[in-house]
């Protein structure tokens, strides 16, 4: 089967100790018709510096400031769709491909037709992260399905997330870019509650997996912040209908308790990044 041209995209934001090991495993991949851009956020870590000097074949593109996720995804799916790329797929800088996966992907997203697919991904020791999503309109928030092995080779999803997306090309002209209203978190819940609007298939192929490292987890206060924010972004963005109603009585009741967790805790940094987030005061 003629193979079909990716752009494989990493927007790297402080990427020192993961972006090299990410870029080998898509050098490595066995999946020929490909280009990589790499899109960096003023990182100012040497990790940009690091990886043009070993990655000579890639694109990079620099940004003067962070940008976020959204807006950095699309400064390279824009570089991507002008040199005529068919699919586009986004990649996290702390994932790492198996050599065949991105293949398998391609075959089954070329038989699915316009699509977002994205693999099972898993932890670096094979712990399971996501292998399919629900967006909970009752508690607001967006929440990774349990998944029981053996099952299935295929899942249908209510979103994947942006750390391996693999979108065709026709999605960016009938639904736009990702919304860069949202600097980190819900881009991808929205960008696939978008496309599933526009009747196009969202998958998991779960015979397939990427490792990510999740290096979030390490800065728990800073991920809070912008998983409030976006959330809320998100919310009030497509809640309709009885949720509508309900979006403003959950935030209203959801500052009440901020304030009070204030009172009680004035200096827990978990509960300050909440506030924050909910009174939208810039992270720092």
């Amino acid at each position: 089967m003629e193979q079909k041209k990716v752009y494989i995209i990493i927007v790297n934001y402080k990427g020192k100790n993961s972006l090299n090991a990410c870029l080998r495993s898509v050098y490595a991949s066995d999946y020929l018709e490909k280009e990589v851009v790499v899109v960096d956020n003023a990182s100012k870590d040497g990790s940009l510096e690091e990886a043009k000097k070993q990655f000579t074949r890639a694109h990079f593109i620099i940004s003067e400031k962070n940008r976020g996720f959204a807006s950095g995804a699309n400064l390279g799916i824009r570089f991507a769709l002008e040199r005529t790329a068919e699919y586009i797929l986004l990649l996290n800088n702390d994932a790492k491909l198996e050599r065949k996966t991105l293949s398998k992907m391609m075959r089954f997203a070329e038989k699915l037709g316009p699509s977002i697919v994205s693999p099972k991904i898993v932890f670096p020791d094979g712990k399971e992260w996501f292998s399919g999503g629900k967006i909970n309109w009752v508690r607001f928030r967006s929440q990774h399905k349990g998944y029981k092995a053996n099952k299935k080779d295929q899942e249908n999803t209510e979103y994947v997330p942006g750390c391996a997306m693999l979108i065709e090309k026709t999605l960016f002209s009938t639904i736009g870019l990702f919304d860069e209203q949202f600097f980190l978190y819900y881009e991808d819940v929205d960008f696939c509650l978008r496309a599933h609007k526009a009747k196009f298939p969202i998958k998991v192929l779960l015979t397939e997996k990427v490792f990510h490292e999740e290096r979030s987890e390490k800065n728990q206060v800073k991920k809070v912040y912008y998983l409030v924010q976006s959330g809320e972004k998100f919310f009030k963005k497509h809640a309709s209908g009885v949720y509508r109603i309900w979006f403003y009585i959950f935030y209203f009741l959801r500052r009440v308790k901020n304030y009070r967790d204030r009172k009680n805790n004035p200096h827990n940094p978990m509960i300050l990044s909440v506030s924050k987030a909910l009174r939208n005061i810039s992270y720092e």
